[in-house]
């Protein structure tokens, strides 16, 4: 049976109830697999403290953030942190900035009490908890997320939490309590040590920070040593300490003085792994070196999923983690992040893999035009990136010159993927069997011209987003041709590749180009036909091209179903019997998403297996805005779910690094001690309050026969040489599913200002 992660289990009831502090039987940590020596202070794993609870998922600081923070860990042990404030009776909430407005209702329950206050040297406007009774903030008041990539869904649904309501509620196994704002307090007349040094006889607090010195100094004679750590915190390197008036940037230069008055200091990560102004990782400082040497330990923070960080990283956050925590240099005695089970998870999974030996993975990983999230896709670096990786089958979108050369790319259109726009706008042309979009298209262009051009390295977000990929890399690599490519994967030994065949109908009837013959030719010279050693699979949108490879026993022929379909009937999964032996679906044909949620698991990949059809799934991607909140903006956990929990038979994607990992890892077992857990779909949609969804989408639609079935391939027509290039073409062939209208991702501002002036006449 298999085993999802059930959140609404781990979400205890009592949790939200205000005040309530029934719990469930204690959760059973998972333990580490094996026993490590770890470079750590105490030799011990690093810490992970869940900043505010799952404050990635929920509001910070939530019942729901400190109750799934505790549940959600691989490791024995992940503390919880509160940012205290103080209301005007003295009574301690659990809120990072000083402004209550900013993760809180509170502006809208009080919205003409907005006042300004200086704090530390700089105005500040906003609604301050000195100014409210506890009584008014906890009754009236409730918390919002306090980040616009994370779901607004939960928020108003939970209280301000009192500090006893983490450290006496949720129980963590270490309690941290952060005092950011002592100054401030004390020339408002509260007294800030007086009320955490009543708080330690109360409840547990094993570790108090603060960035102020001068508070540091008064609690170093309060605090029971052996029970109590305190932590320097360093902001900014250029903000200003209160107390000394001096830079955090030379404070932190000696450590001597602060080991006077803290056992331990925490940091911005960019302390320790300093990240240059063009986002790449820099050298490390011995900022670590340096504090264990006096005994100091050492903490980071800003960690969080959904932040983009160094290029160097490729939007997998486990890579960070690793940086921190699997690094002698680097690695710390403990981290605060927004999402405490990603970092837990990597302690428990990813750092003890030290032989490096591949073995074989539940699923097969397959490239989606190679790395092409690290290095510009189909080229040589991206292949060669692709197998670094650990990927097992590497594929090639196969595409046509004018003068008949095959090569591998992703579309046949150039504008995306190559430079063609600032040489050949003038040959742009709009092919509806194709794209909606204006294009410069292979088929226009000889194989010398295409030479021309320089790979691209694109976002599929678009360039403008804010995600971009490696730029460094922005236009190295080489194409390939078609029988490069075979040679390639020939000479590397890879264990399978895929070939991708689009456009069949519309290249034979008005191009006068047999793609499906040049793929024949090239697999035959290169003798995949006649070998059993490496897979060689077959894929298309188009029924009549996969009947084209139907007598070769080497080939594993795949149809491509692009768009998310939501059910699978019996006469067409039989009718896809006739022609494929697997199907290449979207994740959500498998997993419906809708409005950044997992809404259900679909019987497609049921029907698909019941009738022995493989089921690849693509295209998976790292960046968290490509992933459903259900996934902790993890692209592991999105991985565990199709893999170990559906256990489809491949996965398709731009990042084989991020998935070899994984699939490579013990934790990629769901019966193993320690695992990823998948997210089960549906589940998390549960906990939003009707009122704050939208009204309900249709469902993804059923595939149906007619879907499926294409027209035979037309003949090969010859086409006049003198053709003009960039004459429209009327519609080809007609195609059910197959033919799909592509966004043209690559098309950047300056090739639409260019297209746009060629249609009014400037060219």
């Amino acid at each position: 049976m298999i085993r999802f992660f059930l959140l609404i289990s781990l979400l205890i009831p009592a949790a939200l109830a205000k005040g309530g502090h029934h719990r469930g039987p204690e959760p059973q940590p998972q333990t580490q697999p094996a026993a490590k020596k770890w470079p750590t202070l105490s030799g011990q794993p690093p810490l992970v403290v869940a900043h505010g609870g799952f404050s990635g998922l929920f509001p910070e600081s939530s019942s729901f953030a400190n109750a799934l923070a505790g549940q959600l860990k691989s490791t024995d042990v992940v503390g919880l942190s509160c940012s205290l404030q103080l209301t005007k009776d003295g009574i301690g909430i659990c809120v990072s900035d000083i402004r209550l407005d900013n993760a809180t209702t509170i502006s809208m329950v009080f919205p003409k009490d907005a006042k300004t206050y200086n704090v530390n040297g700089q105005e500040v406007k906003g609604w301050f908890a000195v100014d409210y009774m506890s009584d008014v903030i906890t009754k009236n008041v409730t918390l919002v997320q306090n980040s616009l990539s994370r779901p607004n869904q939960f928020d108003g649904m939970f209280p301000v939490s009192t500090i006893e309501d983490v450290a006496m509620g949720a129980k963590p196994s270490v309690f941290w309590l952060n005092v950011p704002y002592d100054a401030f307090y004390t020339e408002h007349k509260v007294n800030m040590a007086d009320f955490v040094e009543k708080a330690m006889r109360l409840m547990p607090v094993h570790i108090i920070s603060s960035p102020e010195i001068g508070f540091l100094k008064i609690m170093n004679g309060k605090v029971n040593k052996a029970k109590t750590k305190l932590i320097f915190e360093a902001l900014g390197a250029d903000a200003v300490e209160p107390t000394t008036k001096q830079k955090y940037g030379e404070i932190i230069k000696d450590l001597a003085t602060i080991k006077t008055y803290a056992s331990g200091i925490l940091v911005p990560k960019g302390y320790i792994q300093p990240v240059d102004t063009n986002n790449y990782l820099g050298n490390p400082t011995t900022l670590v070196a340096d504090a264990h040497k006096l005994g100091l330990e050492v903490y980071a923070s800003g960690f969080a999923n959904d932040i983009p960080t160094s290029y160097n990283y490729t939007y997998d956050p486990i890579s960070e983690y690793l940086q921190f925590i699997n690094n002698p240099q680097t690695c710390v005695d403990g981290l605060l992040t927004d999402f405490s089970p990603t970092a837990s998870a990597t302690i428990a999974c990813f750092t003890n893999n030290e032989t490096g030996k591949p073995k074989q993975g539940k699923s097969l990983i397959i490239t989606h035009n190679g790395a092409s999230g690290v290095y510009p896709g189909s080229t040589d670096l991206a292949y060669e990136q692709a197998l670094t990786d650990g990927a097992d089958i590497i594929d090639c979108s196969v595409q046509m010159s004018k003068d008949g050369v095959a090569f591998c790319l992703d579309s046949a259109d150039l504008t995306g993927d190559t430079t063609a726009v600032p040489t050949f706008v003038s040959r742009s042309t709009t092919i509806p069997e194709i794209q909606k979009e204006k294009g410069v298209f292979s088929f226009d262009l000889t194989w010398s011209e295409i030479q021309t051009l320089k790979p691209q390295m694109v976002s599929p977000f678009g360039q403008a987003a804010g995600y971009k990929r490696n730029p460094a890399a922005q236009n190295l690599g080489k194409f390939m041709t078609l029988t490069d490519f075979l040679e390639f994967s020939k000479t590397k030994g890879v264990s399978g590749i895929l070939i991708n065949i689009e456009n069949a109908a519309y290249l034979a009837s008005k191009k006068g180009l047999d793609i499906v013959d040049s793929v024949t030719k090239a697999l035959s010279n290169a003798t995949f036909d006649k070998q059993q050693t490496q897979q060689v699979l077959i894929q298309s949108d188009d029924t009549s091209v996969l009947s084209k490879f139907q007598g070769v026993q080497a080939y594993k022929r795949l149809l491509r179903i692009p768009e998310a379909i939501g059910d699978a009937p019996k006469p067409t999964v039989d009718t896809i019997k006739k022609y494929a032996d697997g199907v290449v679906l979207s994740r959500p044909s498998l997993i419906e998403v809708k409005n950044g949620f997992t809404k259900a698991q679909t019987n497609v990949l049921d029907e698909m297996h019941k009738a022995n059809i493989s089921v690849y799934v693509s295209v998976f991607r790292n960046e968290f805005v490509s992933l459903a909140f259900d996934f902790f903006a993890d692209p592991t956990v999105e991985l565990a779910t199709y893999v170990a929990a559906l256990e489809v038979d491949g996965v398709i994607t731009e990042f084989p690094g991020t998935a070899s990992r994984y699939m490579r890892s013990p934790c990629v077992d769901l019966n193993a001690p320690v695992a990823i857990m998948p997210a089960e779909p549906g589940s998390l949609l549960t906990q939003v309050p009707p009122t704050a969804l939208p009204p309900a989408s249709a469902p993804n639609p059923p595939l149906e026969v007619a879907d499926v079935v294409d027209p035979p391939l037309p003949p090969v027509t010859k086409v006049p040489t003198d053709s003009p290039p960039n004459t429209p073409s009327a519609p080809g062939p007609s195609k059910s599913m197959a033919v799909t209208a592509k966004s043209n991702l690559g098309l950047g501002l300056a090739a639409i200002m260019a297209l746009s002036l060629l249609s009014m006449g400037f060219y």
